[in-house]
């Protein structure tokens, strides 16, 4: 039995596993009894999916980072409200595939928007909400792109390596910033021993949350 909800968010640079290990880490949780919501950012429901395929065609190399960072936020707004804060209070666990670090990452110390701006602006579109443990799957640019070769890129995956560059370092700056909330996995090997790590890291979150 579930005492109240707990929220986990999975981060990292493109190609590093979040939705392979997103899905290990929900059966992982229904096993030991916690009712689990996936999801995923941007997206998670339907009006914040319409603004996902916006954001991710790759055809609209025109938009604008003002533009693209409204529409993130947008989107996770509606997101929180419709899926993420219903979930918790019935509470759940809630697993999201990139949160609100993602904003800071990408559009912070990729795009170079002033933090505390994003700070600001993103604690009205999550209402202050925050993940209750982040974790960043950590994992060298170049090698996150061959595991994606062969796939479709979406408009963000299309940047420039040095822009994924200061992605990655961004994620690991927050975790020094956060080390109580964020914690840095080491997403090289296989899927498997991946997963065992993130099970080490949550066994004793996790088991706090069960009655």
């Amino acid at each position: 039995m579930i005492n109240r909800g707990m929220f986990i968010s999975l981060e990292g640079v493109e190609g590093c596993g979040k939705s392979t290990q997103a899905e290990l880490l929900g059966e992982y949780a229904r096993k030991i009894g916690c009712p689990v919501v996936l999801t995923h950012e941007p997206g998670g429901t339907p009006i914040a999916e319409k603004v996902r395929e916006i954001l991710l065609e790759p055809q609209y190399t025109e938009m604008t980072d003002v533009t693209e960072l409204m529409l993130y936020l947008a989107s996770r707004a509606q997101h929180v409200r419709q899926l993420i804060l219903p979930a918790l209070t019935e509470g759940k666990v809630v697993i999201c595939q990139r949160f609100s670090d993602a904003t800071f990452a990408y559009q912070g110390y990729g795009r170079g928007f002033d933090l505390d701006f994003l700070e600001q602006v993103n604690r009205i579109a999550t209402d202050g909400l925050e993940p209750d443990l982040t974790l960043v799957l950590d994992l060298d640019v170049e090698e996150g792109f061959f595991r994606k070769r062969g796939d479709r890129w979406d408009r963000l995956e299309n940047e420039r390596i040095d822009f994924h560059n200061k992605v990655r370092d961004g994620y690991l700056d927050i975790a020094r910033r956060s080390p109580k909330r964020v914690k840095v996995i080491d997403a090289k090997g296989s899927v498997e021993e991946v997963h065992l790590r993130i099970r080490q890291c949550l066994d004793q979150q996790l088991a706090r949350y069960i009655a």
